[in-house]
């Protein structure tokens, strides 16, 4: 079956099992569980669920098993959306081309939503259809990603840097933490059900490393270069807000050059890898051509 064809099989299964996994807005509290679904239902190119899926689907293992790990990654990405967008951090009133949380319901909700979809990760994990041992060990990989040795602090050192200039090397390891931690979290989610052996995981931690970090210099780029509509986002808030980015430090030109470079770094990683691995090279290669 062709790596589109999967991909499009992959996504339009997410999103059911999204659906499914959020509460109602029937239910008590109803404000709450509306805004929980508005903030992960409203699109969105649902990248780290397609890499579990895919990552997964390199090693065999059964989409219904990778269900848990795709949703509990997506929810946790959308919670940290929600936190980003927020006055105290990123202050952006657009995301996916829809009013933020905290615009489209108010701030002390908008708090919640974050705590709300972090915690429903976890416990979807925790009661997923899998062996104890993978369930932990899938409790582990997301929740280093999660916290102060990974996303979270990658933000903390986004908003202590705001103003300032990064050195290259910090840049990256900024956004290792903040982009790349949970892209690395989601290929070892899939990659764990899959029983794959420790030489595969590392080698897949090297191409979802690459990744992340080609996923923020697109980012980056496209920031300087598309306008909000394109974005769904608003577009030149880093120059803004007087961050450092691939684009301020390298030049454009220099911003592209790299975004290639992480592209050979990605290639190379799966080079050893057969057809079963297309779905991995289709979202590398979106994730470097990508216009959004």
């Amino acid at each position: 079956m062709a790596a589109d064809t999967r991909l499009a099989q992959w996504r339009e299964r997410i999103e059911i099992r999204l659906a499914d996994c959020l509460p109602s807005p029937a239910r008590m509290p109803h404000r709450l569980h509306e805004a929980m679904r508005y903030a992960t239902l409203g699109g969105g190119k649902r990248m780290r669920a397609l890499l579990v899926y895919a990552a997964g689907d390199l090693f065999g293992a059964d989409p219904a098993l990778l269900d848990a790990p795709a949703a509990a990654v997506e929810l946790v990405h959308a919670y940290s959306l929600v936190h980003d967008d927020l006055p105290a951090m990123d202050d952006d009133a657009l995301r996916r081309g829809n009013p933020t949380v905290h615009v489209a319901f108010d701030e002390a909700t908008a708090i919640l939503v974050g705590d709300a979809l972090q915690t429903r990760a976890f416990e979807l994990l925790s009661e997923a259809p899998a062996p104890a041992a993978l369930r932990v060990a899938w409790l582990q990989a997301l929740a280093r990603a999660s916290g102060s040795a990974g996303m979270c602090g990658g933000q903390a050192i986004d908003i202590e840097a705001t103003g300032s200039v990064l050195p290259l090397a910090q840049l990256e390891q900024m956004h290792t933490l903040k982009t790349g931690a949970l892209i690395r979290a989601a290929v070892r989610l899939g990659a764990l059900a899959g029983d794959a052996p420790q030489a595969d995981l590392e080698r897949l931690d090297d191409f979802a490393g690459a990744l992340g970090l080609a996923f923020q210099v697109r980012d980056d780029i496209l920031d300087v270069e598309a306008s909000s509509a394109q974005l769904g986002k608003t577009a030149g808030k880093d120059a803004a807000q007087r961050k450092s980015t691939y684009p301020a430090l390298l030049g454009l030109d220099g911003a592209r050059a790299k975004l290639d470079e992480l592209a050979q770094t990605m290639r190379r990683a799966l080079q050893a890898d057969d057809e079963r691995a297309d779905p991995l090279r289709a979202l590398a290669e979106v994730t470097v051509q990508r216009s959004h």
